[in-house]
């Protein structure tokens, strides 16, 4: 089924995709944002054996930038020592459908590629 759409339909698409990557870009926010999914809180040791080749700093700012675009929160526990929790704010939830559609897709391509 073909989507016909004007010039201008199809500006404002191309924008909002620009918008979402642009929240969403570089080589770790998808990651953490499917560990999140997948998980409903984890810990910051948790995301960093989650997504593998990360750095502490780097998942720092990642953590950071996810929670200025109201995507993740952050919760301080008060035990002995710190300890902090990520999850998906509920905004960040409604990036689920398109996390699980994203790994749907990654294992069939997967197999698509092996397969040859």
């Amino acid at each position: 089924m073909e989507i016909k759409t004007t010039n201008n339909e199809c500006d404002a698409h191309v924008r909002a995709v620009n918008d979402a990557m642009y929240v969403l870009s570089g080589k770790w926010k998808i990651s953490i944002l499917a560990s999140l999914c997948f998980n409903e809180t984890r810990r910051f040791t948790d995301l960093l054996n989650d997504v593998r080749g990360i750095s502490n700093k780097m998942l720092s700012k990642e953590l950071k930038d996810l929670e200025i675009n109201k995507l993740t929160r952050r919760t301080i526990l008060d035990t002995h020592p710190v300890s902090v929790l990520y999850e998906l704010t509920p905004h960040g939830k409604k990036l689920t459908s398109v996390i699980r559609s994203l790994s749907d897709w990654g294992t069939e391509h997967r197999k698509e590629i092996i397969k040859d």
